[in-house]
């Protein structure tokens, strides 16, 4: 049986990406900061954590014997949205040490258990449409997820020879906890026709463009970022 390790794993896209996986028959290890997970499954192991930890991130990678895949979904969003002339540096800190180096360094981990192992692997982190979409009262939150599409490249590029595909998912407008405090404004703007596809994008959209990145259906595909955005990234007139 193959493992996928998801961080993230509690809630939203994280758990969307646990449960797409377990149904088509891998183990499961996720974490996220949460102290318990709402759901549990007989080839699901859940693993509390920050992933901006170092000791909590050798915790998750060392649950798994092997790893075949993993998932990095675990992100924050700033705790006060904020003008960038007036962003604090606590606030870049907490968004920075979660979204993009705990994942470098979860990535890295977890590369050098698959480089170790030799059997290849793959690699999907999710990123945002933020990675290239300027929301200047969040700067933070995209500065980090425009690191993660270098991340993406970066890991790509070096763990090719080993067989190892490292792909990114871009995720639109989703809904999660942590678009809740902010539905009735997307609401208005997907019914003024911000979206070619008229609708929120919910975490089962994402798990499905994940699983079939991280399937081993398309083996020649690396470094490649997926919008799954409802047609967001198009440019109309």
């Amino acid at each position: 049986m193959k493992t996928v390790l998801v961080s993230g794993a509690a809630a939203g896209i994280g758990r969307a990406v646990a449960e797409k996986f377990l149904s088509e028959g891998y183990r499961v290890i996720g974490m996220s900061r949460r102290i318990e997970c709402e759901f549990s499954h007989e080839n699901f192991i859940y693993v509390s954590g920050d992933i901006s930890s170092a000791e909590d991130r050798e915790r998750f990678i060392s649950a798994a014997e092997n790893i075949d895949v993993l998932v990095n979904v675990a992100g924050v969003a700033p705790k006060e949205r904020r003008d960038i002339l007036e962003m604090t540096e606590e606030s870049y800190d907490r968004v920075m040490d979660i979204n993009l180096k705990g994942t470098f360094f979860l990535t890295q981990l977890a590369a050098n258990r698959m480089i170790e192992r030799g059997n290849g692997g793959y690699i999907c982190n999710i990123s945002s449409l933020s990675a290239y979409t300027s929301s200047t009262s969040r700067g933070e939150y995209c500065i980090s997820k425009a690191g993660l599409s270098m991340v993406t490249s970066l890991f790509a590029d070096r763990l090719a020879e080993h067989n190892i595909m490292v792909n990114e998912v871009r995720p639109g407008i989703i809904a999660t906890d942590m678009t809740s405090t902010v539905k009735g404004k997307y609401d208005a703007l997907i019914e003024g026709g911000l979206l070619p596809i008229k609708r929120w994008g919910m975490p089962e959209d994402i798990a499905s463009a994940v699983f079939a990145l991280c399937n081993g259906s398309l083996p020649y595909v690396t470094g490649q970022s997926v919008n799954v955005d409802g047609g967001f990234h198009i440019r109309r007139l």
